[in-house]
């Protein structure tokens, strides 16, 4: 070989190399981002995921994603992450008293935090605002909702005095309490009657707690012609649509407007009329997408998050726009 094609060839060969090593470098240098949620099996934190996942596709990051159903696995993941050589988190706690756990944890690896859903609580029973919390205005919600209810009765030409309101509660969970509380104050802003508003303490928070609760009402005040159905989630308002059709109330005399939206679809698909008239479908995809972007806008552009992010958009979902609401949002 002639010297010239020699140092021709080791010329291309170093391009070559050098090119290779910056892709290697590149990839090295690619920065990592937890997504840890507490029931991966649930369609809300599915579709947190898809839309986390979207931010990380659009913005060139590597999303790893984690499912923690207990306080164990929630620490044991933060340290997998920072072995994995993760920049920071995004999480929905399965336990939020373990805030305090997180957090030290989060410090001691270096990990940027953002808390999504259910915000932490501190050893005070005191909510940790310190902490950077995207989440829904609870209150809000619950405003939006009994105002909706509202009208759907007005709308049908109820006497309210022969209404009556459910309200299945469970004071344990602030959220629950925002949710409900915020509700009863759109009924008793729009003239319902306060008397005619029945607590409904949850001991679960699953459709049999709600629907064992709402049986003690309507047994206790079988002289309304028609009720609302009021819950924290679309679970707390279907337990008390089953119990109205066991107490014999027809659909027609029946509205429930639930939370969430991603627990109704079997509902809303049936081919008979029940008394859940929709639900207020929250914004999974926001929380998804916004929570991730702000862990790699604080690693990249040191922009730190607000301590709190409220989120207050919600969309009525019915039988006859659910289809398209949940195809528009990715989540069908």
């Amino acid at each position: 070989m002639k010297r010239r094609d020699f140092v021709g060839l080791a010329a291309v060969s170093a391009v070559a190399l050098t090119g290779f090593a910056g892709t290697v470098a590149r990839a090295a240098d690619k920065i990592k981002i937890g997504f840890l949620v507490k029931q991966a099996e649930e369609p809300w934190f599915q579709t947190e995921w898809r839309f986390a996942e979207k931010a990380a596709q659009d913005h060139g990051f590597e999303l790893l994603k984690i499912a923690v159903p207990d306080g164990e696995r929630t620490l044991t993941a933060i340290d997998s992450l920072a072995a994995n050589g993760a920049a920071g988190f995004v999480i929905c706690t399965p336990d939020v008293r373990l805030g305090p756990s997180i957090v030290a944890k989060a410090k001691a690896n270096d990990l940027k935090l953002v808390t999504v859903d259910d915000r932490f609580v501190g050893p005070d029973g005191k909510f940790m605002e310190d902490v950077p919390y995207v989440g829904m205005d609870a209150h809000a919600v619950g405003q939006t909702q009994g105002k909706l209810l509202l009208e759907q009765a007005k709308a049908r030409g109820w006497n309210l005095a022969d209404t009556g309101a459910i309200v299945n509660s469970f004071e344990e969970l602030d959220t629950a309490h925002q949710r409900t509380s915020g509700s009863i104050e759109s009924l008793l802003a729009g003239g319902f009657p306060k008397e005619s508003i029945y607590n409904a303490p949850n001991r679960t928070t699953d459709i049999p707690g709600s629907f064992d609760a709402s049986n003690i009402v309507l047994t206790q005040h079988h002289d309304k012609k028609h009720f609302l159905v009021i819950g924290m989630n679309d679970n707390a308002v279907l337990g008390g649509i089953r119990a109205t059709e066991g107490a014999g109330l027809k659909p027609a005399d029946v509205i429930g407007i639930g939370i969430n939206g991603t627990d109704v679809i079997a509902e809303l698909e049936k081919k008979e009329v029940t008394g859940l008239y929709g639900s207020l479908l929250l914004s999974p995809n926001v929380h998804g997408y916004k929570t991730t972007m702000m862990v790699y806008d604080w690693q990249t552009k040191g922009t730190v998050p607000p301590k709190f992010t409220p989120i207050r958009d919600v969309t009525l979902i019915t039988r006859e726009n659910f289809k398209q609401k949940l195809t528009e949002m990715g989540m069908m």
